[in-house]
Parts: structure tokens; sequence; C-alpha cells
């Protein structure tokens, strides 16, 4: 019996000092694919009226995503269209001076002084020999004369207002109507910039990978209407330790290989934590003893066939 228990006891522990003499087996690093989304929002506030996308289109650059209601904006750019035809007839009105009937008005006036004129200066001529001779009073010769005058001082007037209105304005009114119809102008512009950002469209390519709101709700500005990943921003993420940091540098070429796919995947590194931090909860290096741990990010090349949240075994060697 003690004999059958030797040999039993013996035969448990050739197995495990054979294990102890097996030499470590290689560390497998373990890392997960992320992308880096990117998101179109309102440029302002107002009613969603339009979104012509679903989650998981393809767009392409130019191509609408979504449109907000533009009724506002579109009164604006009426009243600002408005107010430059209004400093552009001023201006016109101002470098041409008066119009032909107001002219004729004037000349009438000037016509119907000359004749006050023709008339005083006849009763002047009459009734200053008449006061020479002591046949009318000294304030009668008065008179006449101060009607005279004003006659002329009027005829004198209708005169300077006729070349008034054939002239244009000022030079100072000029500048100023020039500066109103510009001013008038960048509100016009201002008012279509406006009016075109109510309509939202792709400035890159990708993927939608998100809607967060849909025609009809009222959205604010800023508010994120989608999520898109462009084709290029895939990376891979993974930890390795203080001994393993010296391998890497910007622009190191790893490899990438996923579960199901044919071949392993070249990716570049693009980041490099320079602080070191404790292994997380999820360890993704298999058999890594060390409790502080860098992090490093590689980018992945469009069309790899990953997607994000896919775990992969990292190689570098």
């Amino acid at each position: 019996m003690r004999i059958l228990t030797a040999g039993l006891l013996l035969s448990l522990c050739i197995p495990a000092l054979v294990a102890c003499s097996e030499p470590d087996v290689a560390q497998v690093h373990v890392g997960y694919v992320e992308t880096e989304w990117r998101y179109f929002a309102a440029p302002g506030s107002g009613w969603l009226r339009n979104r012509p996308v679903l989650e998981g289109d393809s767009i392409e650059v130019g191509d609408p995503l979504f449109e907000l209601d533009s009724d506002l904006e579109i009164v604006a750019l009426r009243e600002a269209t408005s107010r430059i035809n209004q400093a552009t007839f001023e201006a016109e009105n101002l470098d041409t001076g008066a119009r032909p009937a107001e002219i004729d008005v004037l000349k009438a006036r000037l016509a119907e002084a000359n004749a006050r004129v023709t008339r005083a200066k006849a009763e002047r001529d009459r009734v200053l020999p008449l006061v020479k001779r002591g046949l009318e009073p000294d304030s009668r010769r008065d008179q006449v004369i101060a009607d005279y005058d004003v006659a002329v001082a009027a005829r004198n007037v209708a005169q300077e207002n006729i070349k008034v209105a054939e002239l244009a304005a000022r030079t100072a009114r000029r500048r100023a109507a020039a500066a109103g119809i510009q001013t008038s102008e960048t509100q016009r512009e201002s008012a279509e910039v406006s009016l075109s950002r109510r309509a939202v469209t792709a400035t890159f390519g990708g993927t939608v990978t998100e809607v967060f709101h849909y025609p009809g709700e009222f959205v604010t500005t800023g508010t994120p209407v989608l999520a898109i990943a462009p084709p290029d921003s895939l990376k891979v993420r993974f930890y390795v330790t203080q001994r393993e940091l010296t391998d890497f540098a910007l622009g190191k070429k790893i490899t990438a290989r996923a579960d199901g796919l044919p071949a392993s995947v070249e990716a570049t590194v693009s980041y490099i934590s320079t602080t070191a931090e404790f292994t997380p909860p999820v360890i993704y290096s298999k058999g890594a003893r060390e409790k502080l741990v860098f992090m490093i990010e590689a980018r992945l090349p469009a069309n790899s066939g990953l997607l994000p949240g896919l775990p992969v075994d990292v190689d570098w060697t």
C-alpha cells in the first residue's frame, strides 16, 4: 500500500516538474480597434426639415446631410435686397440732380419773377419823375424803389434754385450714399451665408454611424445631428510595458490580426503615451506582469476590414 502511494505521488509530481521546467510562453499583445467619429452639428437653431441619410449610409463630399427651416433667413435676404435697391436709387438721385419736371417748375417761378421785375421797373420809372416834379410824395419814391429791389432779389433766388437743382449732390453726400450701398450689399452677403448654412452638406466622405435627431425635431446651435466615421479614422490601441516601450517610435509599422481575416493588417504608430498608467481592468496583454503600462495607438489604413471595438492581436517583431 505504501509502495502504491509513493508511486502515485511520483506520477503526480512528474508533470508538475515538467511544467515547471518549460520555458515561459511568449507574450501576446491584444489590442482593440477604435475610430474617431466626426460630428455634423446644426450651425443655427431651427426645426429639422429634412435628413436624407440613414445610419450605415456611405457619403461623399458634397452629399446633402440635413436641412433646417429657412423662413427667417429668406425674409432677411429679401429685406437686404430691398435696402440695396433703395440705397442705389438714392445715390442715383444725388448724382443726377432734380428731375426735369422739377426743373420746369423752377423755370416757371423764374419767369414769374422776371415779370415782377418788369412791372416793378416800369412802376419805378413812372413814379420817380412824378416825385421829382412834386406830383408824388417822397414816400411813394421809396416804395417803388423797394418793390423793384425785392423783385430783383426774388428773380436772383429763382435763378440760383435752378442752378442748384441741375447740380449733383455734394461730394460728401455722394460718398455717404456709396457707403450706404456697400453696407446694404454686406448685409445681403451675410443673409446669403446664413441661408446657405441652413442646408448642411458633407465636407468629407465616410459612413454614417449614428443619427441623433429626426425631421420635425427642434435643434439648437451646435447640437450634433449626425456622427460619421471617415474611412481613415480607424486605429489600434494597445498597451506595452516600460521594457517594451523602447521598441516603439512614431511611424513604426506594426501588424494587427483579427479572427476571421485572411491576413494581418499593417498599421502605423501615431501616438505614444508619455505617462504610465495602471493596467486597465480589462487587460489587453496576455500574461502581462508589470502593473504600469503605456498606451500606444497605431493608425489603420482605409478599407482594412476591421470594425470599431474589434479585438486584435498586435505584433511588431
